[in-house]
Formats: C-alpha cells, sequence, structure tokens
C-alpha cells in the first residue's frame, strides 16, 4: 500500500485539535520541517536491536516518565531526577534480575494527551478539553484552551533541551556505574528502600572493585561508564509528527525523528485510522497499548500492520487491563500471538487501567493495585511459558503525592500536599524504586522457572 508521512490526512482522524487558523497551522509546520530532527535513525536502530534481545528473553524493558510533560516545570532539576531515579531502577533490576534493562524515557516529546470528551465543565463554565501543553494550555480559561500550533515549536525546542541534557547524563560521566551510592535521591535515603538500594550499591561497587583488581575498568568497558537512554512518546499529534518524519541518508527509509519509539494508544488504534497509518510508514520500534476489549482476532492485524515483516524488536504491546482483569483478559492475546508466530515485546502497563478518584475528588492510584497488576501480568506470561518482557511506568523523581500506598503510606488527606501532576498520578521516586525491587524479585523468579523449563527439557 502505498504510503507517505502525509497519507495519515486520508484517513478518519481522532483526538486531534481543531485549530482555528489554518495558515498559523501551516507556517508552525514549515518551521518544524525545517528543523534539525530530534532523534537520529541509528539510535532508533540501535534501539530495536536492544529490544530484539528482549523479545527473545534475554533482557527486559523499563519505560518511565511523566504521564505529559510541561512547558512551567521545565528545568534541569526535574530532568536530572527523572533520568536519575529510571538508572536506579534499572541498575536495581540488572543487579538483583540478572538481566539487561533497556531504559526508554516517556520524555523529550510527551506533551499531547488523548482525552475522553472534547470538553470539560467546571462551575457551569464548559470550555475545551486540555490536550497537552503541544496544543492547548491548563489554565481554565477560554483564551488558553484555544489550539495554537506555535505551541509545537515551543515543544520541540523543550524536548531538544532535554534530549541535549539527557546525552550529557547517559554519556558524560553521570551514570558511571562508579557513582552507583550517589544517585540515590535524598528524600529516598532515609527510608527502608533507601538502605535496601545503598546496600545494592556496596555489592556493586565491590565487584566493580574485583573487576578493576582484574584488569578491566572503565576506560575499557563502556558499558560501566556510560549508558544508553532513548525517548518516546504517544503518536498522537500527527502534524507535529510529520513535520518531523526525515528520510535516513544510509538506507533511505523514513524514520519519525521526534522520539526513537512510538506507540499507539487506546483510543487511536483503529486500523482505518490515522495515527495507525503514520507509524506503519516509520522504520521506527513502534508500542501498541492493549486495553481489556481487544480482541486476539484485532490484535493479530494490528500487529500485522505495524510490523507486516514480523521484525524482532520493532513491536512492544503494551498491556494496560487493570489489576483486577489482567488475570482473565490478557491469557487470550498472549496465546493468539504465540499461536500466530508473531515476535513482540510483552509490557507492561500498570497505571492506566488502576487510576480512580479519591475520596476527596483527586485522580490517583493505589499502589497496591499497581503491584497487583504487575504480579498478574507475570503470572499470565509464567503460565503460557512467554517472556514478561517490560513495564511501562508514569513517574518522577520529585518527592510527590500522587499514588496512594507504598513504603510511605501515603493516604486520600496527603494527596494535597505535593500534587503536581496536570494530567494523570505518578509513582515518586520512592514508589518507584520500590516497584523495582519487586520487578526484581519476579526476574528472579522467571529466570529460575526459564532454567527449570530448559532441564526440564534437555531431561527428555
Amino acid at each position: 500500500m502505498t504510503w507517505s508521512p502525509s497519507s495519515w490526512r486520508d484517513k478518519p482522524a481522532k483526538q486531534l485539535p481543531n485549530y482555528p487558523d489554518a495558515d498559523a497551522l501551516k507556517r508552525a509546520e514549515k518551521i518544524l520541517a525545517a528543523m534539525p530532527p530530534l532523534v537520529f535513525a541509528g539510535e532508533a536502530r540501535r534501539l530495536q536491536s536492544q529490544l530484539a534481545d528482549v523479545a527473545a528473553g534475554n533482557a527486559f524493558l523499563l519505560q518511565g516518565g511523566d504521564c505529559a510533560e510541561s512547558f512551567a516545570e521545565f528545568g534541569s532539576t526535574k530532568i536530572r531526577d527523572s533520568f536519575r531515579v529510571i538508572i536506579q531502577m534499572a541498575i536495581v533490576m540488572t543487579f538483583s534480575g540478572a538481566q539487561p534493562v533497556v531504559k526508554i524515557g516517556r520524555m523529550a516529546g510527551q506533551f499531547a494527551k488523548p482525552r475522553s470528551d472534547d470538553n470539560e465543565t467546571i462551575g457551569g463554565t464548559t470550555l475545551p478539553s486540555y490536550r497537552g501543553d503541544i496544543i492547548n494550555g491548563f489554565e481554565f480559561t477560554p483564551e488558553a484552551r484555544i489550539p495554537d500550533p506555535q505551541r509545537m515549536v515551543q515543544a520541540y525546542n523543550q524536548s531538544a533541551a532535554t534530549l541535549n541534557l539527557l546525552r550529557a547524563f547517559a554519556h558524560g560521566g553521570y551514570a558511571d556505574l562508579h557513582r552507583v551510592h550517589k544517585l540515590g535521591l535524598d528524600f529516598v535515603k532515609d527510608s527502608a528502600l533507601g538502605a535496601r538500594y545503598e546496600e545494592v550499591a556496596t555489592r556493586i561497587e565491590e565487584a566493580l572493585n574485583f573487576m578493576a583488581a582484574c584488569g578491566l575498568t572503565g576506560d575499557k568497558i563502556q558499558s560501566i561508564r556510560e549508558t544508553d537512554f532513548y525517548t518516546s512518546h504517544e503518536a498522537l499529534l500527527l502534524p507535529y509528527e510529520e513535520a518531523l518524519t526525515r528520510t535516513d541518508s544510509t538506507t533511505g527509509d523514513p524514520y519519525a525523528c521526534s522520539a526513537h519509539m512510538l506507540w499507539i494508544g487506546a483510543r487511536t488504534n483503529q486500523l482505518d485510522g490515522a495515527q495507525l497509518e503514520y507509524v506503519r510508514g516509520v522504520k521506527n520500534p513502534l508500542g501498541l497499548k492493549c486495553p481489556p476489549n481487544l480482541d486476539s482476532d484485532t490484535l493479530i492485524r494490528l500487529i500485522d500492520t505495524m510490523n507486516p515483516d514480523n521484525i524482532p524488536g520493532r513491536l512492544t504491546l503494551i498491556a494496560r487491563m487493570g489489576h483486577d482483569q489482567v488475570e482473565s483478559k490478557l491469557p487470550p492475546l498472549v496465546r493468539a500471538v504465540q499461536r500466530e508466530g508473531r515476535n513482540v515485546v510483552w509490557s507492561c502497563d500498570p497505571m492506566h487501567g488502576n487510576t480512580i478518584k479519591s475520596s476527596n475528588g483527586y485522580k490517583t492510584r493505589k499502589f497496591d493495585h499497581v503491584l497487583g497488576e504487575v504480579r498478574g501480568f507475570f503470572n499470565v506470561h509464567h503460565a503460557e511459558g512467554t517472556h514478561a518482557g517490560g513495564i511501562h511506568l508514569e513517574l518522577t523523581g520529585q518527592d510527590v503525592t500522587e499514588c496512594t500506598g507504598g513504603t510511605m503510606a501515603i493516604t486520600d488527606e496527603n494527596l494535597s500536599d505535593r500534587y503536581h501532576t496536570h494530567c494523570d498520578p505518578r509513582l515518586n521516586a520512592t514508589q518507584a524504586l520500590e516497584m523495582a525491587f519487586l520487578l526484581s524479585d519476579e526476574m528472579k523468579i522467571a529466570r529460575k522457572n526459564n532454567r527449570d523449563n530448559l532441564s526440564s527439557v534437555a531431561a527428555e
């Protein structure tokens, strides 16, 4: 089928804003089309190669970051702390789970948000819904809620600055394993989890000292002193994506150069839809959110549209079922993918199916429900003999109070203390670290089960 970066315009489109000034939109698109790419094709190919290892059961995917980035909260400290908590989680999971961890941030482009309703009403006043800073303003005023295409240019500039800092952190020594003790966030250090992390850090330090005595040092082994860190966001605002599509000079293939990885959300997964039309033509690694109402036949058709050549690492299926549905709704999908021989990464989004309203009106998530979905996800893959390959989290390195529970025992009454999100509630650094230890335990169990299965096969 004929594809071009603009062929999505011939398809039914959902969740796109209605820009009142068409000329202003064209001007913004022209500016973006002339800008340098935010990411490069070679980086996207390297990510796909690493995700192929995940699909083969030899690595684990950690994907996390803000629900939605904002212009007002942008700053180096926030970027650093989000990067640091993801690296801290990855260190725990790599050491305790004994598998490489592929790290992808919901950063440097996660600005647009799908909405259930086009409008919202407060105090008898109805205005267009807030769709993310790349589209309109959070303030509940008629002026702020008008979609403004110039915001795409501002989002590009903020993403470029964010990527610049992330690359410096990843490759400039900040992620050096010799700094493992310094990577702990201050407000976590005095907790029981902080002590558990310090124990892991000490054991890593001892291992590094042993390796150094054997002549294996950071100047000889790149992975000791730096790490790979990738970016991702939902493929939602298609004028932005089209304007940042580039042709790779070495292969002649089209790439979405707004992020290393794009995913399709549960509200825009229509087979004849504009979002699916766009992503099927770019060569980046892709993700697909899998809600509980997704049937097996539709899933296979979506997989074949997004990854027709069945390339390992090309497609990540992100299950977001809810803690009370994952063990009943996920198995038929896993079986169908296995039966049809499709190469995918299975990842778990335990956030979006577990959103509730607190007793005092805040949108929140119970940490026990989040953990429950993760455990259910691993249980399903253990039962089916498949690889539970990843986790997709909304989190922040800030000391927020947005999700209840965890070792901090955040209650509904605590939510108002530091509730900063513009959209959905995020795990704070302590809750994220608690999640990392849980995942490490599940990875150990999965590894043991795999060894036992291999031993059984060999014995037969």
